[in-house]
């Protein structure tokens, strides 16, 4: 630091001026990245409030990411690197997800005619659901979207010829809601045709979770009977073709062509029926 001088006319030297600019300049900075921070925090707490006045229990906002505990789960980078992507088709970028987990879905059963309407930014897709196929993972499908789990994730995989996927809040292919479905898989021989909806899963039984695929091409009839099958599109279908259409560069660690170069964001999910 500096030796503070004056000159014959009583003001500060050089030196001192340029050295208390800095220090001006250090408190500015510091002031708005504590200011961002509280508007952050501020804007946790007022989505946290949000949920609760329609109806999300205590036990879940308990398990809100980052909330109301400091161990929870937190908005992943892997997710923020596709925030910082273009939006496809020309649309604004909805608000960030909220992360969630959860210990298990409503145990509330889905039967009759369910459709739902997966709001994108390429456009709405209609996908009417079957129970009757696999009650339980459409009835946890429905449960999260009803929670809002899928508002804001992305398609983190877009495979033109074969399918694309979503429903991870982490972006990654890893995510999942914090518990597991049981394998409801089809009949040997069935055909994932264009238009299916299905569970993926991990690499063992009982890894199926949160996300979802739609099949959008021919390659997918290589598949084995080993995906829960939610149900089909019925309509959307140009809308599936906008997205098939946005442009893609290979995935981390994999050779396949299919990691977004544009974000395709699931605006939100309305289920009715």
């Amino acid at each position: 630091m500096g030796i503070e001088e004056r000159t014959g006319d009583g003001t500060l030297s050089a030196a001192m001026s340029s050295d208390r600019r800095e220090r001006q300049k250090a408190g500015r900075t510091a002031a708005r990245e504590a200011k961002r921070k509280a508007e952050s925090r501020k804007e946790l707490w007022r989505r946290v409030r949000l949920g609760l006045g329609i109806g999300v229990s205590v036990a879940v906002v308990l398990l809100f990411t980052g909330v109301l505990s400091s161990g929870g789960p937190e908005v992943a980078d892997t997710y923020l690197a596709f925030r910082d992507l273009p939006t496809a088709c020309g649309a604004d970028a909805p608000d960030s997800l909220t992360p969630m987990q959860f210990e298990a879905p409503d145990e509330s059963p889905v039967a009759g005619r369910i459709e739902a309407v997966i709001a994108t930014s390429c456009g709405p897709i209609t996908v009417e659901l079957d129970p009757s196929i696999s009650p339980l993972s459409v009835a946890s499908f429905v449960f999260l979207a009803r929670e809002g789990y899928y508002d804001g994730t992305v398609f983190h995989r877009i495979a033109s010829d074969f399918v694309i996927q979503g429903g991870d809040q982490t972006a990654s292919g890893t995510g999942n809601p914090g518990y597991r479905i049981a394998n409801e898989f089809p009949e040997a021989g069935f055909a994932y045709e264009r238009g299916v909806v299905a569970m993926a899963k991990g690499s063992g039984p009982g890894t199926t979770g949160s996300q979802f695929f739609i099949v959008t091409g021919e390659d997918a009839a290589n598949l084995s009977a080993s995906f829960n099958v939610l149900g089909r599109v019925v309509d959307g279908f140009d809308a599936l073709d906008r997205i098939t259409a946005v442009p893609t560069t290979r995935q981390p660690n994999s050779p396949e062509n299919s990691r977004p170069l544009e974000a395709v964001y699931v605006e939100g999910i309305t289920v009715e029926g």
